[in-house]
């Protein structure tokens, strides 16, 4: 039997591979402490699945969704967009729901991008950005975030001759691995960069809400003239623990959702409704939830930057995200240090390489592991003298 080329490309998902490598460990009897996935472990609040449960015994919500989602549910979502950022949005053709965010961050390339084409992707990033352009059959032209450049793209780094032919650019702030914010300012750049060269702007904001000492996330659509090349992909995992009952939503520029809802009606049936329910409890009831995480991993944050600058590795303490990124000490690879974590103290950490080569030299650590796991983690980690790099 014959499998597709594109098999063939894809490297082993991260993440994957941290929950075999976790699973093999446990069953030999390890303790691990594990800082690896970013999937929240604070329960969904109650009335949030109560109201999926009510939901459930609905006889309408047992069928077919539609792809488009429940009018009432695009509603909530643009009407949490209004009072959270100000951005008015039309929920019949500028509100689009997803089965998570990835679902549509994975099948927005097949939107804009045909064999041969170009897309514009920072790295380090969340791998689903270059997959989806893989799938597509286009190529991804890298842009590196550079700690020099606080992990922003640099566009006059990009040839002229790139930038006409590049269809669409990612972008992610807060930033997934390295915790960076970007200002509206910043996002401006973007957006008039890619007004001027026709290009789609896709924007991952699933962190907006996970900010620390009085931050707030700017939206990309608060920009002037965003609306005309850009879509926001967002999800309700890291602002409601809702990560597996997979719900998100893309908004932005009408022509571009409605691309994305051709795509996914020919791939996908919606989220279910009684998802989709919850979904609007969450959304338009108390957001008290938003600000409960933020203390509880505010508090995280600060452990851990604590335990790993003790070791005296460089870390900068995040304004935003759920996740540290680190320095590996000399002489290491990151894969190298990750690997020694694990076999001397049982400690899982993701390779920065994982995200890209210019996450190369970095570790980053998520902060979504119980209170007491992190305490736990940390005094391993202060405890523990860092050895020298193995030869060869």
């Amino acid at each position: 039997m014959e499998f597709s080329s594109r098999l063939g490309k894809l490297a082993p998902y991260p993440f994957v591979e941290i929950s075999r490598i976790i699973a093999e460990k446990r069953a030999a009897g390890a303790d691990v402490v594990t800082f690896g996935i970013g999937d929240p472990d604070i329960p969904t609040p109650q009335p949030i699945v109560d109201r999926l449960l009510a939901a459930s015994q609905d006889p309408p919500n047992h069928r077919y969704p539609e792809t488009d989602g429940l009018p009432e549910m695009r509603r909530a979502i643009a009407e949490w967009y209004r009072n959270r950022f100000a951005v008015s949005l039309d929920a019949d053709k500028e509100v689009l729901p997803l089965i998570g965010a990835k679902e549509g961050i994975g099948h927005v390339a097949f939107c804009f991008l045909d064999p041969g084409d170009l897309a514009l992707v920072p790295d380090p990033a969340y791998p689903v950005y270059g997959v989806g352009t893989m799938f597509a059959g286009a190529e991804s032209y890298i842009m590196p975030l550079l700690e020099g450049n606080g992990w922003l793209p640099d566009l006059s780094a990009i040839p002229d001759d790139v930038a006409m032919k590049a269809k669409v650019m990612w972008l992610n702030y807060p930033n997934n691995p390295t915790s960076a914010v970007a200002s509206a300012e910043d996002l401006a750049t973007y957006v008039a960069y890619c007004r001027e060269h026709d290009i789609a702007l896709l924007h991952d904001a699933a962190y907006s809400e996970v900010g620390y000492d009085g931050y707030k996330a700017t939206s990309v659509l608060q920009v002037e003239g965003a609306m005309d090349v850009g879509i926001e992909f967002h999800s309700l995992s890291k602002s409601y623990n809702m990560t597996g009952w997979r719900m998100g939503m893309a908004v932005g520029n009408a022509d571009m959702i409605r691309a994305l809802f051709q795509i996914k009606a020919n791939l996908d049936s919606g989220v279910p409704q009684a998802i989709q329910e919850m979904s609007m409890e969450a959304l338009t009831g108390p957001q008290d939830c938003i600000e409960d995480n933020r203390v509880i991993y505010q508090w995280r944050r600060d452990r851990v930057v604590e335990a790993l600058r003790s070791m005296g590795l460089d870390v900068a303490i995040p304004q935003a995200s759920l996740y540290i990124w680190a320095s590996v000490p000399e002489g290491f690879t990151s894969a190298d240090f990750a690997a020694r974590l694990l076999e001397d103290i049982d400690i899982v950490v993701t390779p920065g390489s994982s995200y890209g080569q210019y996450g190369e030299g970095y570790i980053r650590l998520s902060l979504t592991t119980p209170d007491e796991r992190v305490e736990t983690g940390c005094q391993r980690l202060e405890n523990w003298t860092i050895p020298a790099p193995r030869e060869g």
